[in-house]
């Protein structure tokens, strides 16, 4: 099976450099569609679906191999072998800059810079480290998930996604989430709530953008905080924005303060 089918690669435009997104839980490669036109003047970009996700081989999925991050970063990899051209900036949405900062401990050298928006190495509260919920909160929200899956997404997504004045945001992430399928989501939903990446966070030395809304139901702001004190050449970047999805409720933010970000990386 080639990569380019397993994971449903689109390469556009050209450049010297490659541009790769990496969406989060329950999205798909669409979810770039505000962003990454942006960039297709001056980057060969690459978009693609997570292995079980979007329009991916869903057969493809093996519950060993992606029982953790490290099978999707493995996949990552695999998908620049095969599409990328010349240094690469990873651009990464919630769990997909989880698993782009992996992807840029495991090839330091392949990645010059990388964007985490709405990221967070760990959801759980932790001693001093504030994740955003409690461990009976991530049971939970695991637990209705299990229960009733496309009732959970139709509860949880508008409230992911917010954007209280755009209230189509909310139902297109609804669709995404009922898009997948429920036994492939609930186990990926596990090994991203109850992953912890925190101490691969200090092995990373990419320079890195942490973009991150100012009012964000999953990710609090003290996770964006954590990350700029313990990750290497970072800056944050606080967008005023509700949701936990600047991508799409606000794109020209993002594209904005990830063009500054990057004329001061790449030069």
């Amino acid at each position: 099976m080639s990569v380019q089918f397993r994971n449903n690669v689109h390469v556009t435009g050209s450049g010297p450099a490659t541009m790769v997104f990496v969406h989060g839980f329950g999205c798909d490669q669409t979810m770039w569609r505000h962003l990454a036109p942006a960039f297709a003047g001056r980057y060969r970009v690459v978009l693609y679906d997570l292995t079980g996700s979007g329009r991916s081989d869903w057969s493809a999925y093996d519950r060993t191999k992606y029982a953790s991050l490290h099978g999707h970063v493995t996949d990552l990899l695999e998908v620049l072998d095969a599409c990328a051209a010349g240094p690469t900036v990873v651009v990464g949405h919630s769990v997909g800059a989880s698993i782009g900062l992996l992807a840029a401990v495991a090839a330091p050298r392949r990645f010059v810079a990388q964007v985490l928006v709405g990221p967070s190495p760990c959801y759980v509260n932790d001693g001093d480290y504030v994740g955003g919920f409690n461990p009976e909160d991530i049971a939970g929200l695991l637990d209705a998930m299990e229960a009733n899956f496309l009732e959970w997404s139709r509860k949880m997504a508008p409230a992911i996604m917010g954007a209280p004045n755009q209230p189509d945001l909310g139902a297109e992430l609804t669709r995404s989430f009922c898009r997948n399928d429920p036994a492939i989501a609930k186990h990926f939903a596990r090994v991203t709530f109850q992953a912890d990446i925190r101490a691969d966070v200090a092995r990373c030395t990419v320079p890195a953008l942490i973009l991150q809304c100012s009012d964000d139901l999953i990710v609090p702001r003290e996770v964006g905080e954590w990350l700029h004190r313990h990750l290497a050449h970072s800056t944050l970047c606080v967008i005023d924005n509700v949701g936990h999805c600047p991508h799409v409720s606000a794109p020209t933010a993002s594209s904005d303060a990830i063009e500054t970000f990057l004329a001061r990386a790449l030069r």
